[in-house]
């Protein structure tokens, strides 16, 4: 149990900051006033805050093996002080607070907050530059993976956002679904890039790390569940949003949504699992 709470608790800190700077970054390609999401980003926030702090007592305790309160009180007074990964913690805790007193600050603020998260996991494991390129590299990963989970959180929004008529939430969802096409094939291209240079700087250029042990049956099914993200990624924009459109110019849309539901709530089911899969994986050794 013991060693299962740090997994949980990354799970939750990257899903948390992921919608976080995935929700901000949303607004700003499609239109803001179809998708109300400021109560949502405060609390998000918020709860990024709260995970972040019982992240770093767990952490803290793992590191010290402290069995009390004035003895881990100590150490956590030395990590959050004198050390980088304190040093980052109190970055993402300003830029969180931040998005707390105003959302519009969202995406900058939310994007420091999740790539501060890279110095909790492989890419901290290198000196010099080859550190600074790891960590680069992480980052912009982790930026893109959570600008395609944004959206999907907010298409799952609209498709039951009831605060608009039926056919206006239906135009509006066919409208940024076709806008998202660009933007979500450059996330496609970053996150690709970005995953190959990423194995590279943690199992070098080999197998292993696909062929051997935990690790590389946890990273085979991650891959797996992206592959399975990215042909319904292909399946929405190259068949369900223009049959929307279609569908909606001949007054008959319900069917296209149901399917398009089915869709999203299944990239929704994969990306859950490929989070869990990415906490698990940044507290394993490659091999």
């Amino acid at each position: 149990m013991s060693e299962l709470i740090p997994v949980m608790l990354r799970f939750a800190l990257y899903a948390d900051l992921m919608l976080v700077f995935g929700l901000g970054l949303f607004g700003f390609y499609a239109e803001r006033r179809l998708l109300s999401v400021q109560r949502l980003l405060r609390m998000l926030a918020g709860l990024g805050l709260l995970f972040s702090v019982l992240s770093m007592l767990s952490m803290t305790q793992a590191m010290s093996g402290a069995e009390d309160w004035p003895t881990l009180w100590a150490h956590l007074h030395m990590m959050l002080g004198q050390t980088e990964l304190g040093w980052t913690w109190w970055l993402r805790m300003v830029a969180l607070a931040l998005v707390v007193l105003d959302t519009r600050l969202a995406t900058l603020c939310g994007g420091i907050a999740l790539v501060t998260l890279t110095w909790t996991g492989h890419g901290a494991m290198h000196e010099g530059t080859v550190r600074l390129w790891h960590v680069l590299s992480d980052s912009a990963h982790l930026l893109a993976a959570a600008g395609w989970v944004g959206a999907l959180a907010a298409f799952g929004l609209l498709l039951v956002n009831r605060s608009l008529p039926q056919a206006g939430r239906v135009q509006a969802l066919a409208r940024t679904l076709a806008g998202f096409a660009r933007v979500g094939s450059g996330f496609v291209l970053v996150l690709v890039v970005t995953g190959v240079a990423n194995y590279l700087f943690v199992v070098g250029p080999n197998l292993d790390g696909l062929t051997a042990g935990l690790y590389a049956l946890l990273l085979c099914l991650k891959l797996g569940l992206f592959g399975l993200m990215l042909g319904l990624a292909a399946l929405n924009r190259v068949h369900l949003a223009p049959l929307l459109q279609r569908s909606l110019a001949a007054g008959e849309p319900g069917g296209t949504l149901k399917a398009l539901r089915r869709s999203i709530a299944l990239e929704l089911a994969a990306v859950v699992v490929i989070l869990g899969l990415v906490a698990w994986l940044g507290t394993l050794a490659p091999t």
